[in-house]
């Protein structure tokens, strides 16, 4: 009975051995996806509840989580007592505690144009209905709501804009990259231009795109607004120059061996595109497009600011020039906005480089 109950007992043993080694193996492949968007801090919390060592996990949660938060702690206390110090035209600079108020207001009037909204739309289909039920159909009417936008509308438009700006930057920069790093003729052809117009800010750029979308695009469509284009081009204009010079770089340093082999297996060039360069130069080409991502939402702000076109860089122009005791509190929401969006869309960017290079990453 007593190796029985041994033989039990070491069967439970392996049992919880395997569980715990199949429970680690998942949270060191799922420690890098929450490392890339930014939970981290959740692998300890996840392995401390799986068994492991908690003198060893707090260690590493104090370093990705505590410290953090700590540091985040520290600015918004140093940003309350000496913000209220500060006197502008406008007032004092604002605190956190306002800067929230404001954020919280601007979301309700976003709630409150929305319902506006809705109740607009209701009333033309019960009016149109109407019409409908008395035989008059001929007098029915479809008209769009021409509310203001609220800032979560800025916040949409601003996003819609430089996606627009980004993808255009990167259809041409990226095979512009490949030909640089493929050629020596094409790269010594390029690259004076290169360094002539990387350098140009968005606001010399600004009155020439304007001036040129306004001469070829006499029929903006509605989706894409002429205010748009403008700011798109020119986010494109200032974006696309890191995505060109590291493809190339990506490019050039490939393996030459790696190319022989594609000569001596005749593939088309095509295929030796797709299947050698791409996949050996990935990790460059994605650096550049977050580099080209991170420059174009800068470069929006600036643009929607000067050229008054719809966006956050207008809400905050617009806020300025309005001079209210809320002015600046608004600003600073929207240059927190700015912020956060800026390192989301580079999170977004990671996530992507770290899918589509996985095999490079491990």
């Amino acid at each position: 009975m007593a190796m029985a109950s041994d033989l039990v007992d070491i069967k439970a043993d392996e049992a919880r051995r395997l569980r715990r080694e199949r429970i680690h193996h998942w949270l060191n492949r799922a420690s890098g996806t929450l490392g890339v968007v930014g939970l981290g801090f959740l692998v300890p919390l996840l392995k401390i509840a799986a068994g492991d060592s908690p003198r060893h996990q707090f260690k590493v949660l104090w370093q990705q989580l505590f410290v953090p938060l700590i540091g985040i702690g520290a600015f918004l206390a140093l940003w309350a007592i000496f913000a209220p110090q500060v006197q502008t035209s406008l007032g004092a600079i604002p605190g956190p505690a306002q800067v929230w108020s404001q954020t919280t207001n601007l979301y309700a009037d976003h709630k409150a144009e929305r319902a506006k909204e809705a109740q607009f739309y209701a009333r033309q289909a019960e009016r149109n209905a109407k019409l409908v039920a008395e035989g008059r159909a001929a007098d029915v009417k479809h008209r769009s709501y021409t509310g203001k936008p609220t800032y979560i509308d800025q916040i949409f438009t601003s996003l819609k804009t430089v996606a627009l700006g980004f993808i255009i930057a990167t259809i041409f920069a990226v095979p512009l990259g490949i030909m640089c790093g493929l050629s020596k003729t094409v790269n010594g052809a390029l690259n004076p231009l290169i360094q002539i117009f990387k350098p140009v800010s968005p606001l010399a750029w600004l009155p020439i795109v304007t001036m040129v979308v306004s001469a070829l695009y006499v029929t903006p469509s509605e989706a894409f607004p002429k205010s748009l284009v403008i700011s798109a081009v020119t986010v494109t204009l200032c974006s696309l120059w890191p995505t060109l010079i590291n493809t190339s770089l990506g490019v050039a340093s490939i393996d030459k061996d790696l190319l022989n082999v594609g000569r001596v297996l005749q593939l088309p060039t095509w295929r030796t595109v797709t299947k050698l360069i791409l996949p050996s130069s990935l990790p460059l080409i994605f650096t550049g497009l977050r580099l080209s991502l991170g420059v174009g939402w800068m470069v929006l702000i600036a643009a929607e600011m000067l050229a008054q076109n719809p966006g956050l860089g207008k809400f905050v122009w617009d806020e300025f020039q309005n001079g209210s005791s809320q002015s600046l509190a608004k600003i600073m929401v929207a240059v927190l906005t700015i912020g956060v969006i800026g390192f989301l869309l580079d999170r977004l960017m990671y996530a992507l480089q770290s899918a589509f290079t996985y095999s490079a990453n491990r």
